[in-house]
C-alpha cells in the first residue's frame, strides 16, 4: 500500500459480533476516519466465497437456473452458482482463508450438482469481491464450454430450482428489460462475451 492509499484507510477500533454462528459472521464495528473522527456503528458481514459458472452447451444454448431467492423475494433466473465449500463446514471465511475448497473444482461440482451437466473447457474470468463496501467475501467467475448432460441434478437441501435452456439473444434481451436480477452474473455474462 502506497501512502496516498494509506492515507484513506479507516482504522477498526472495536468491533462487536452481534451473530457468529456456522452462517454467517455478522458484525458491528467502529472506525477512525482518516481526519481522526470516530464513526459507529458501521455494519459488516462475513459470508463465505462462490463461484459463478455461464455454462453453454454443444448446441450453443446457455444453461440457466430458475430460483426463489428470498433477498428480493422472488424467482429469479441466473446462472448455476454456489458456495465454495469449507472443511470446517462454516458458510463464512474471507479470501485469505485458505481452508476451503478450490474454486475450479467448486465451480465444477456446483454446474454438476445443479444441472447434472459437465464439460472439459472451464475458463477462469475473473475473482472479485461480491460487496466490497460490506463483506470480505469473493466471487470467482467461470465459463464451460461444450457442456453435456451425464446426470440428474444433485441439490442441497435449501435447493429447488430448474434448468433451462436459453439462446444469447433471449439473454441479452432479459437483461436489457431488468428481468436478470443478479448483478454479479451480468459480470459474469459480459466477461464471458468477451472471452469467446
Amino acid at each position: 500500500m502506497n501512502s496516498e492509499e494509506k492515507d484513506l484507510v479507516w482504522e477498526e477500533i472495536s468491533t462487536e459480533h452481534i451473530v457468529k454462528d456456522e452462517w454467517i459472521d455478522f458484525r458491528r464495528s467502529a472506525f477512525r476516519f482518516p481526519d481522526g473522527r470516530i464513526f459507529e456503528p458501521y455494519y459488516t458481514y462475513s459470508r463465505r466465497n462462490y463461484v459463478i459458472i455461464v455454462p453453454s452447451d454443444e448446441e450453443g444454448n446457455y444453461l440457466l437456473v430458475r430460483q426463489f431467492r428470498q433477498g428480493i423475494r422472488k424467482v429469479t433466473i441466473e446462472f448455476p452458482a454456489g458456495g465454495i465449500e469449507r472443511k470446517d463446514g462454516k458458510e463464512y471465511g474471507g479470501e485469505d482463508d485458505l481452508n476451503t475448497e478450490d474454486a475450479l473444482a467448486a465451480a465444477k461440482r456446483e454446474l454438476l450438482e445443479e444441472t447434472g451437466y459437465t464439460s472439459d473447457e472451464f475458463v477462469h474470468l475473473l475473482t472479485i469481491p461480491a460487496n466490497a463496501t460490506i463483506a470480505d467475501n469473493y466471487a470467482h467467475l467461470y465459463m464451460a464450454k461444450n457442456c453435456r448432460k451425464v446426470a440428474g441434478q444433485s441439490l442441497d437441501e435449501m435447493e429447488f430450482l430448474n434448468v433451462e435452456k436459453y439462446t444469447a439473444e433471449e439473454i441479452e434481451d432479459m437483461i436489457a428489460k431488468g428481468e436478470f436480477l443478479q448483478a454479479m452474473h451480468i459480470t459474469a455474462w459480459l466477461l464471458a462475451g468477451r472471452a469467446k
